[in-house]
Formats: C-alpha cells, sequence, structure tokens
C-alpha cells in the first residue's frame, strides 16, 4: 500500500473521544488491512465480496436486460450449441458474434481462451459506465471485447466481467468534422465515426465502397476498429497514409471513474495521444473513434506468385536481386503487404499497390521478372500476375464475387450483412491456436548498398528454420513526410518511423478451444523452436530491434521498450493519470508490471 492510500485509510476510521491509542492503532490496522485486501486482489465466483444474485440483477436493469452469464459452445459436447459451433469454425463472423469465444482460441504455455463469467452486450456509452461502475465498485476484473482478435489473450479472461462492444457498430460519414474544443483552433475535415464494436469491413463499405473514400485501417477485413487504433495499426495501404492511429481525430473513452470522456487534440490530450498506440485495454473503453478520411486513389492493384530456385545458391541470389530490387523499385508510398521467404527456396509475393495503373506496376516488375527468366535455376511454382482494379471495389465483396470469386470468404449464414467477407489468405487464423509469435522492425539503413548483403545472409539463415514474411506496409520508412510526422506524435516506438518492414515469423496449429481436443505437444515444441531460431537469424541484422504490440512474442521479456520505446515512461504517466488503481489490465499492456500475470493480484 502506498502512502497516499495509507493516509486515505487513516482518514477513514472514526476518531472517537475515549478511544485508547491501541484501539485506535487496531482500528486502523484492521482498516488498512481491508483496504489492502482490496487493492492487491480482485474477486472471483465464490470468494468473499464476489457481488451476490442481488447485486447482478441491479446491473442487469441498468443495462436494459443486457446482462449475460457465459458459457462455452464448447463445454458441452452432447449439446446442440457444441455441433452449430463445430460448424461455423472457419467463419470468423460467427466467431465475432460468440461472446464466450474469441478470434485466436490459445496460446502453448500461455493462454486459453475461457470465457468470462458474466459480459454486459453494451448499445451504448451508458451501458459501458454502468460496466466500469460495477467493476470498479465490486473489484472486479474486467476485460474488453470489440473484434476479440488479440493475440495476447487481452480480449478474455475466466472469472471476469467482459464488455462486449459488438452490438455497437455504427458508421457515420461527416463531410467536415471538428473535434470537441477544437472549434477554431482546427480545420473541418472529411472523416468517419466508427462505434467501437465495428469491424473494418464494415467501415471500408461505407467509406470506400458506397462512399468513394478511403480510411486508414487494417488489412484483415474481421478484425475490431478500436482495438486496431488503440495498438497502432497498419493496413494493406499504410506506407501512403500512415499508421491507423495517427489519422485519429477524436475518441469517446469511458475511463476507470466511469467518466465518458471526449478526447482529441484540444481535449483531454494526454489522453488522446495514450490512445494512439499505447494498447488496447489500458486506459478505458473506447466507444467510439472519429478517423480523417482521404481522397481515393483511383486504382488499387496486387501482385502475386512464387519463384522457385533449384538450389541454395540460387535462392541466396534471388534473396540478394529482390532486395536490391526492392530498395530500387518498390520502397515507396506505393507498395505494400509481403514477401515470404520459405525453407523450402520459394519466394512468395503477396504484395498490393494504390495509385498505379496495371500497365505502370507491369512495367515495374518487367525487369525483375525478366531476370528470373533468363536463368535456367529459376522456375515459376505460381506465375506472377499484376492486376489493377478501380479502388471503390477493393472491398466490395459483390464485385469480388463477380470477377475473382476465390479471394474472398463470405459469411455464410442465412441473413449475413453483403458485405461481410474476409480475404481467403486470412481464414487460416480463425480460431488458430498459437505455438510461437515473433515479430521485429527492420531498420531502413539494411536497405543501404553497403548493408544489403548482411540482410541477405540473415533473411537466408532465418529461412532455413521456418517461413519468414516481410510486412512491408508495418514500417513508416519510405512513406510521406506527413504520414511519418503523424506517426511521430503518436505512443507507438519511434522505432516504427524508420522501418521499412516489419518481419513476422510464426508458428500455430488447428483450432483448440476449451472442450475441444488439445493441441499437440510436441508439435508445438517444435514450431516455437523453429521459430526462435529464425528469429535470432534476423535478428543478428537487427539486434535492437522493437516489436508490434499486437503480433509479438507473448513471453517477450523486454516488453515496455519493445513495444514503445522511449515512449513508456510518458505513457505510463498517462495510465496513472487516469487509471490510479489499475482496473484496466491486459498482458503486457501499459501498467500490467504491477499485477501477476492474471491480473488478479497487485504485486507488493
Amino acid at each position: 500500500m502506498n502512502r497516499r492510500e495509507l493516509l486515505k485509510a487513516a482518514m477513514a476510521v472514526p476518531f472517537l473521544a475515549g478511544f485508547s491509542v491501541g484501539g485506535v492503532g487496531t482500528a486502523l490496522a484492521e482498516a488498512g488491512s481491508k483496504l489492502a485486501g482490496r487493492l492487491r486482489s480482485r474477486v472471483r465466483p465464490g470468494s468473499p465480496g464476489w457481488p451476490s444474485a442481488t447485486q447482478w440483477d441491479v446491473l442487469k436493469q441498468q443495462v436494459g436486460g443486457r446482462l449475460l452469464k457465459l458459457q462455452s459452445p464448447f463445454a458441452d459436447r452432447s449439446s446442440p450449441a457444441y455441433a452449430e459451433a463445430l460448424k461455423h469454425l472457419d467463419n470468423p463472423f460467427y466467431i465475432g458474434d460468440q461472446p464466450a469465444l474469441t478470434q485466436t482460441s490459445g496460446w502453448a504455455k500461455a493462454w486459453t481462451s475461457w470465457p468470462s463469467t458474466y459480459a454486459v452486450a453494451a448499445e451504448s456509452t451508458a451501458d459501458v459506465v454502468a460496466a466500469v461502475n460495477f467493476a470498479r465498485a465490486h473489484n472486479l476484473r474486467l476485460v474488453v471485447k470489440g473484434g476479440g482478435h488479440s493475440y495476447q489473450g487481452t480480449s478474455d479472461s475466466a472469472d471476469s466481467l467482459l464488455v462486449w462492444t459488438r452490438h455497437m457498430n455504427a458508421v457515420t460519414l461527416h463531410d467536415g468534422f471538428v473535434g470537441q474544443g477544437c472549434e477554431g483552433k482546427q480545420a473541418a475535415q472529411p472523416a468517419v465515426t466508427v462505434q467501437s464494436g465495428a469491424m473494418w469491413c464494415d467501415a471500408y463499405d461505407a467509406v470506400t465502397t458506397r462512399g468513394g473514400r478511403y480510411v486508414q485501417g487494417g488489412g484483415c477485413t474481421t478484425v475490431g476498429v478500436a482495438g486496431l487504433i488503440q495498438s497502432g495499426g497498419f493496413g494493406s495501404f499504410s506506407k501512403r497514409f500512415g499508421t491507423a492511429c495517427s489519422n485519429l481525430i477524436e475518441a469517446e473513452v469511458v475511463t476507470a471513474d466511469g467518466v465518458a470522456r471526449i478526447a482529441n487534440a484540444c481535449t483531454n490530450p494526454e489522453l488522446f495521444w495514450g490512445l494512439k498506440g499505447g494498447g488496447g485495454g489500458s486506459l478505458g473503453v473506447v466507444t467510439r473513434l472519429t478517423l480523417r478520411t482521404h481522397e481515393l486513389p483511383e486504382w488499387f492493384g496486387a501482385v502475386i506468385g512464387d519463384i522457385k530456385a533449384s538450389t541454395d545458391d540460387a535462392y541466396r541470389a534471388l534473396i540478394a536481386k529482390m532486395v536490391s530490387f526492392y530498395q530500387s523499385d518498390l520502397f515507396n508510398p506505393h507498395w505494400g503487404e509481403q514477401i515470404g521467404f520459405t525453407p523450402s527456396n520459394v519466394l512468395h509475393f503477396s504484395l498490393v499497390f494504390e495509385g498505379l495503373t496495371q500497365q505502370q506496376a507491369q512495367a515495374i516488375w518487367a525487369p525483375f521478372l525478366d531476370w528470373v527468366r533468363a536463368r535456367k535455376e529459376y522456375s515459376f511454382e505460381q506465375p506472377v500476375k499484376v492486376m489493377a482494379l478501380p479502388a471503390k471495389h477493393f472491398w466490395d465483396a459483390e464485385f469480388f464475387e463477380q470477377h475473382l470469386p476465390g479471394a474472398i470468404v463470405r459469411d455464410d449464414r442465412p441473413g449475413a450483412p453483403r458485405h461481410h467477407a474476409l480475404w481467403k489468405g486470412d481464414q487460416e487464423q480463425v480460431g488458430w491456436f498459437l505455438h510461437a509469435f515473433k515479430s521485429a522492425w527492420l531498420p531502413a539503413s539494411l536497405l543501404q548498398k553497403d548493408r544489403q548483403a548482411q540482410l541477405v545472409d540473415a533473411i537466408y539463415e532465418s529461412s532455413r528454420h521456418r517461413y519468414l514474411g516481410f510486412h512491408f506496409n508495418k514500417g513508416q520508412a519510405g512513406a510521406p513526410a506527413d504520414a511519418i510526422e503523424a506517426a511521430r506524435d503518436t505512443a507507438m516506438n519511434p522505432q516504427v518511423l524508420e522501418a521499412f518492414a516489419l518481419a513476422i515469423i510464426a508458428g500455430f496449429g488447428k483450432p483448440a478451444f476449451p472442450g475441444m481436443p488439445g493441441p499437440d505437444p510436441d508439435e508445438a515444441r517444435r514450431n516455437k523452436e523453429s521459430v526462435d531460431k529464425a528469429m535470432d537469424e534476423m535478428l543478428k541484422a537487427a539486434p535492437d530491434a522493437g516489436a508490434y504490440v499486437s503480433e509479438s512474442d507473448y513471453f517477450r521479456r523486454d516488453w515496455q521498450q519493445a513495444f514503445w520505446g522511449s515512449n513508456y515512461p510518458r505513457l505510463a504517466a498517462v495510465k496513472r493519470q487516469y487509471d490510479p488503481d489499475g482496473l484496466f489490465f491486459v498482458h503486457h499492456g501499459v501498467g500490467s508490471e504491477e499485477w501477476s500475470e492474471d491480473g488478479f493480484t497487485r504485486k507488493a
């Protein structure tokens, strides 16, 4: 207990004339003991202090009956719910509609997706306020879930109260938006306001498909808007339009005191800064966000294909050619997404571009592809295709179903919204059980001519152990100056400003929710070992590389430095200001070092 809390405890003890010194001391000790228990240990079902049925009923009335008692659909294998859940296990929209499930089913030796005891299915800010006040008053573990995509398990916890925002999903376009309190200080700008339960497919449908503009969001269409923004956020075209959080204009957030606050550059500016990349679930419950929208380019496009080298030496040469080609022709705002390097000596392309016609993109790639074709040691496992489409159709499910149906997967349930679709390549993540996941920001200095050989060696050696993905859109080096400056004014690790890519290496297995067959421990161990070895090779070229908080190692020890770098002290100060008692806890979130791994016990 700190001094301030001890003094508060002392002030709470009635001082009556005639009390003996010993009596006052005893009363003070008892009050201090009770306060210490309240501050240092959250309550669980069945323990003293857990709310009574009557108290839960009061909360239920406050939230219009939208208090749910949760049970996993996999809890009873003989139940219809179990069969229904298995039927839709590859459908992220179905999983997102289940308050007891998360998009990731767990992580080996780290966490498993257990449902909360109760959930408030919030439909308004008032519902969120009621849930926050109830959790604070009763010393409950509080969890927040919108999209439920967290790899770190931050959107679920057993024995907790869940604030579930799925049904808060309205999207509103603005021709000219000015933040509250910013009148006369900021010019009105085109924007979109999105409630915190919306997914990016909801935002893209309103802003781009129907609105003809662009909003910087996530690449995976089923990711929640609020979670991505708070973690920093990258989408396919963030090399042009900046990080998602740097496009935030304003947020409404319910803080630990149960107050719904507006946060922007003029009102609660430090809270606003912390929400821009400070990590979801640590500073409050975001209920809505307003993001700037941009003029939509005429064309978006993609480059896909696979090139195989017949020998290890040929593969190393192919990697060197690719690195040189990227530096000279692709290291600019037009290009994003991924190139993959495999143990089987295949170079995999899954890139996107913006602001170029198909002919312009083909001309850029022609010299590289001619170089490949001229050498017998290379073959095309999948022909490298360069294609473009009108940008307004990039998230148009109807357009893709007509022209490229294999690229998307729809929500197949009756009555599902027509725009609810995801990229086929993202379906492997639905319900997956992680064995290992690591990321590293790679500095643009590695692209300099005198360092390319070092980068090539690291890529080649890393790819001997595991598939290695370079996500070029998840580094801001090469972006326009205004995008870099906007990202600088966020809580993210400043390394992102100088990174040309985020290297990602992962291992995973099929879904393993509680009640289902568990993961294969030998497979998990082998995957973890290979991921560790692969990342160790990459870090020889970038030994001080930070990591992206949403895509990172659960077991990372230097997480404060890795996720936020020099911004962490300021971020910790924001946490102390708006959540001094630590109501909001997530694994490796700001302030979490003060709590046990499960977030139930404050450390001495």
